[in-house]
Parts: C-alpha cells; sequence; structure tokens
C-alpha cells in the first residue's frame, strides 16, 4: 500500500513531560487505525503533529505531495454567528451540495433534526459537535483524523458514524485515525492500534478486541510488575472472548490463545451471590413504576409529556441500562424513579430501604468540596469498607481508581475532568446507597480506567441502572436493557441492536431518513426468541461447553497417552492417533454447536 503520511525521528517535549520519543511511524492507503492510552499521554498530541498542526522540536513528519487532510478536534471552531448551513457548507450553492446523494446521506444522518437556519451559537453541546461532524464529512478527504468523534453523541448517532467510515473509502483506499475511549466503535471501525505511553507509540494488528489479547500476551511474556493492570486487562479480555465481538473475523484475534489465557478466569459477576447480598440490603421491593405518564412546563407555561404509560418493575440486584436518545426523556424518567418528579398519572413505589446513590453528568455532588483536599474529603468517610468480600480504605479504594500518594494533597477544584468523575463515583459508592444511578460515568475516561470502574462495579451487591451512549460499557456492565422511544419505555431483550432497530424504524415512521437504519440481511437477533427459548438456549450452552472441556481433557489426555506406546509399533501409534483425530473432530462439532447456540442467544 502507498505511504500517505509519515513521522521519522520525531521528538516533543513539554515543559514538563516528554510527550514522543523518536516515534517514527507511517500511514499508509486503507488503514484504520485506532489511537489508544492514558489520558495525558499525548493522544491529542501525536494527532496534532501528524496533521502539520504541531511542530516537533526533531525529526519531521512527511506528507504525500497534494494530500488532502480532514482534522475531526475535541473542540469546535464554529462561528457562533453563523447559520448551521452557513457552518456546514459554507459557501457552496444548494444546487451542488442538494443534488449529492453522498453529502444528502451524511446531512440526513447527522444533522436531520437540526434547523437549517439557527445560529450555531443556540446549538446544544450534541446538536454542535453533529454540525462540526457534517462539515468535515462532506469534504473530500485522503485521510480523516477524528479526536474523540463520538463525544456528545447518543448510541443511535455512534451507530450511523461507524457504518458511514467503514464504507466511506473503498478497501484499500483512503485513510483513518481516530483517538476515541469508546471500545466498540474502536472494534467496530478500526483493523489496527496505536498505544501511546511514555512517549512511544506501539502498534498493534486488529481492532481493539485483538489489542486486549495482544496487550496480555505482551504484559505476560515481559513479566512485567504492574500485576493490577495485567489482571484488569485479562478480565476484560475473557468477557470479550464470551461475547459477540470475539466471534467475529477481527484480523489476529486468535480465539485458541484467548481461550488458554483466559481459562482461570472466572465470569465477571457471580450474579446469584449479587441478588442474594442485594436482597439482604433491599428487601424484595424496590421500585416500581406502574402506568407512569411523566413531563414538565415549557418556557410559555406550556405542559409537555415526555413519558407516556411507563411500568418498569426494578428489584432487588437488578442491574439495567436505560437507552435512548439526546432528548428521549431518560433524565425525566431517572427523577421519576427517585421521587423527585411528580408523575402527571400512574404511581411510582418506592421500597422503604432504598438508599439512592446517584453520579450526575455534571457532578454536582463535588460543588460543596471544591476547596478541598482529596484526603480531607476522604476523612469524612468510615475507615473500612467491605468490597468484593473484603475489608478495604478509602484510601486504597482511591488507590484502586488511578490516584496516586500524591494526589491525595490535590485540592477537588484542580482536578482533571477524568479524576472529578472517578472521585465522585467513589464518594457516591461510599455513601453505601442500594440503589445506584449512574449517569455518563464514563465520560473523559481512557480505557484503562473504563475497565477499572467495570471491574469495580462487578462486584457491588445492589440494584444499578445505567445511562450511557458507551456500547461497550452498557453491555458489559448491565444484564438487560430498556429503551425510551417516542416517550414510551420498552424492555428490549436484544439489547443496543434491537434498540437501534426500533429507533431506526421509529425516525422512519416519523419520515426522518433511514440513512442510519443498521445494515439489513442480519441474521434474526435474540429479540425474536421466547423467554423459554432464551432459557433453553442458555442451559444448551452451559451443556456444550462441560463437553468441549471434557472432550479438550480426553484429546489432551490421549496426546500424553502416546508417549507409553512402543515408537517401532505403528500399528499402535496409528490407532492411538487415530483416537486423539476422533476427539478432536468431536470436539470441533461441539466448538460450532457452541458458537451457533451462543450466536443465537447473543443476537
Amino acid at each position: 500500500m502507498a505511504v500517505l503520511l509519515g513521522a521519522d525521528s520525531v521528538h516533543l517535549e513539554f515543559p514538563t513531560k516528554l510527550v514522543l520519543d523518536e516515534v517514527t511511524l507511517g500511514v499508509a492507503e486503507g488503514d484504520r487505525i485506532g489511537i489508544v492510552g492514558v489520558n495525558g499521554d499525548g493522544k491529542s498530541t501525536l494527532l496534532s503533529v501528524l496533521a502539520g498542526v504541531v511542530e516537533p522540536d526533531d525529526g519531521r513528519v512527511t506528507h504525500r505531495r497534494d494530500l488532502q487532510v480532514g482534522v475531526l478536534g475535541q473542540r469546535d471552531a464554529l462561528d457562533d454567528a453563523a447559520t448551521v448551513q452557513r457552518a456546514v457548507v459554507g459557501d457552496l450553492p444548494e444546487y451542488e451540495w442538494a443534488a449529492s446523494p453522498r453529502i444528502r446521506e451524511i446531512l440526513d444522518g447527522l444533522i436531520a433534526d437540526v434547523p437549517w437556519d439557527a445560529p450555531v451559537a443556540t446549538l446544544s453541546g450534541g446538536q454542535r459537535r453533529r454540525v462540526d461532524l457534517a462539515r468535515l464529512l462532506i469534504g473530500t478527504w485522503d485521510v480523516l483524523m477524528l479526536d474523540e468523534p463520538t463525544n456528545h453523541l447518543d448510541m443511535r448517532t455512534i451507530n450511523w458514524l461507524a457504518r458511514h467510515l467503514k464504507e466511506r473509502w473503498q478497501p484499500g483506499a483512503g485513510a483513518l485515525l481516530v483517538v476515541t475511549h469508546d471500545r466498540w466503535f474502536l472494534d467496530e471501525v478500526c483493523t489496527s492500534m496505536w498505544e501511546v505511553h511514555d512517549g512511544q507509540v506501539d502498534p498493534f494488528e486488529g481492532g481493539y478486541s485483538a489489542y486486549i489479547l495482544q496487550r496480555v500476551e505482551r504484559d505476560r511474556q515481559a513479566r512485567v510488575s504492574e500485576e493490577r493492570r495485567r489482571n484488569m486487562a485479562r478480565k476484560e479480555l475473557a468477557w470479550l472472548s464470551r461475547g459477540a465481538q470475539a466471534r467475529s473475523t477481527k484480523p489476529k484475534f486468535r480465539v485458541d490463545a484467548a481461550r488458554d489465557l483466559i481459562a482461570d478466569v472466572p465470569p465477571v459477576r457471580d450474579e446469584l451471590e449479587l441478588k442474594r447480598l442485594a436482597v439482604s440490603r433491599l428487601g424484595k421491593k424496590v421500585i416500581d413504576v406502574l402506568d407512569v405518564s411523566a413531563g414538565y412546563r415549557d418556557e410559555a407555561g406550556a405542559g409537555k409529556t415526555v413519558l407516556s404509560d411507563a411500568t418498569w418493575l426494578i428489584g432487588p440486584g437488578d442491574r439495567f441500562g436505560l437507552l435512548g436518545a439526546n432528548g428521549a426523556g431518560k433524565t425525566t424518567l431517572l427523577e421519576v424513579i427517585q421521587g423527585k418528579l411528580a408523575p402527571l398519572s400512574g404511581r411510582v413505589k418506592i421500597g422503604s430501604t432504598v438508599r439512592f446513590g446517584v453520579l450526575s453528568q455534571q457532578l454536582e455532588e463535588l460543588a460543596p468540596h471544591e476547596g478541598e483536599t482529596i484526603r480531607e474529603v476522604l476523612s469524612t468517610c468510615k475507615r473500612v469498607y467491605v468490597v468484593d468480600g473484603k475489608e478495604t480504605s478509602p484510601e486504597k479504594l482511591c488507590e484502586r481508581l488511578g490516584f496516586t500518594t500524591q494526589q491525595m494533597m490535590s485540592r477537588i477544584g484542580d482536578l482533571s475532568g477524568g479524576q472529578r468523575r472517578r472521585l465522585s463515583l467513589l464518594l457516591t459508592i461510599l455513601a453505601e446507597p442500594n440503589v445506584l444511578i449512574l449517569d455518563e460515568p464514563g465520560n473523559d475516561l481512557d480505557t484503562d480506567m473504563l475497565a477499572i470502574v467495570e471491574d469495580l462495579l462487578d462486584g457491588w451487591p445492589g440494584t444499578l441502572i445505567l445511562v450511557t451512549h458507551d456500547r461497550f460499557l452498557m453491555e458489559r456492565v448491565t444484564d438487560h436493557q430498556y429503551a425510551l422511544i417516542d416517550g414510551r419505555l420498552r424492555h428490549v431483550p436484544g439489547g443496543v441492536d434491537e434498540y437501534l432497530r426500533l429507533a431506526a424504524a421509529a425516525a422512519s415512521s416519523d419520515g426522518a431518513s433511514a440513512a442510519a437504519a443498521p445494515q439489513q440481511g442480519r441474521e434474526p437477533s435474540a429479540s425474536a426468541l421466547s423467554n423459554a427459548e432464551r432459557q433453553r438456549l442458555k442451559r444448551e450452552v452451559a451443556s456444550l461447553e462441560r463437553k468441549m472441556a471434557s472432550k479438550r481433557d480426553l484429546a489432551d489426555s490421549l496426546r500424553e497417552g502416546m508417549a507409553s506406546v512402543d515408537p517401532t509399533d505403528y500399528q499402535a501409534l496409528e490407532a492411538q492417533q487415530a483416537k486423539v483425530d476422533e476427539a478432536l473432530a468431536a470436539l470441533d462439532e461441539l466448538e460450532t454447536a457452541w458458537l451457533e447456540a451462543s450466536e443465537r442467544l447473543e443476537g
């Protein structure tokens, strides 16, 4: 493949940090590269250097002649006084952009609901992000560099963007570099990864799943001292390998190697034990939302219903995800659940033992502590907590969430966005609620820290309600999902895939473009299954896993038995080998059946 751009021995230092240390790399046609790393390690700076926006201290960056590079920054440079039309298409005549199916598909997919003549200054954060994306994507670029493109986007728009980027160029043409913490997006769009750390850039083949596998192998082979980080990666790999993503045909994601690495890793959650603990803390009655309609009054005083006839029975230990587009009414529903907003009709029953813990998007819970240090805030908490069945201190939990001993003396008002979110989550959990409501807990967190947060939540013994547009986080942390579509709450047994289909169908029936609909021709999802069929499939999968383990042990035993056969007795050797081959063939059949049953179950 032709090289489009490259960096040769690039060195860059800031006054207090080495960012890039003699980095050499290249971007070729057809590359789809995801860039990951700890916050502050230089991912965005690397993009800026490769785009020619930031000059390195040493080394050079080269571009192919006439190369067209499009860049999406974390913050837009839109003119607040301009209209949406001006911001997106500039001076392009209407007959040109309106006659282009490619441009119309982008406009319909991203900003169909944004008024064309609205001033940019009046737009919400999510609308501005979509306008900026539309502005960029209607251009014809050889290379796209996207810095956190999914920020402020809802799950349906993220799904549309992933599909657009996969189909934007022909195979082997164009190049994409994307910095994002959205692990589903990385797996869906990228075919290789760069990990930025300690001034270096390490390449990995395959998407995020393959990257996690290779990183675990690298860490294990090097016998690294970061045992905790390695265990987090192995636990995440175990979940990936047991899910639908691992059964795709991602390059270099070797299922056999993954199986060996995760053989001793238990399931991410002991659901029965967590349920038992939750019942002991909550009793059997938690929250019943019964035929509830809710809404609010607009600035003109007119009533507006955003939620109609919703019924949601929330029990002890339930782990629910709440899906819906921005503005669909998720915040309204959460306020109804907490008893903060009285319904227009219907009833909400909240159990007498319920204690809510809420992590808000704006982190208002930190406001009273802005002038205090982390250590001062933690000193007001209990000295001992039980987490995952073990006693621990607030300081140890703080370290588990990535805070160093030196950072304990940092004032809350001086913390970064990611640090504030991690501390707020910690304080929410330390308040010992038994119903935890998390609104976008993954904002501002890098992929490693997201894995640590997920691990902490895995052992939390209470009822969990999660709102997030991070598909990976949603599927990883919750067991069941509900969706708000056109003011109606509905259970989506097929998870995010079913929600996306329903949302696209609802938009289509309202006369909106179907551009964001998922690809057609897919197999029916688990949403088409009855509860009885789902339970039967679960039992079948478990049975097949036991049989696979038995056959694998038999094959290993037969292989070992060959050592005791007389090496000159060819007939005996052939007979023993035939037994091994028979066991492996049976194992292969079982694995095929397991894959088919698992795919039907997962959808």
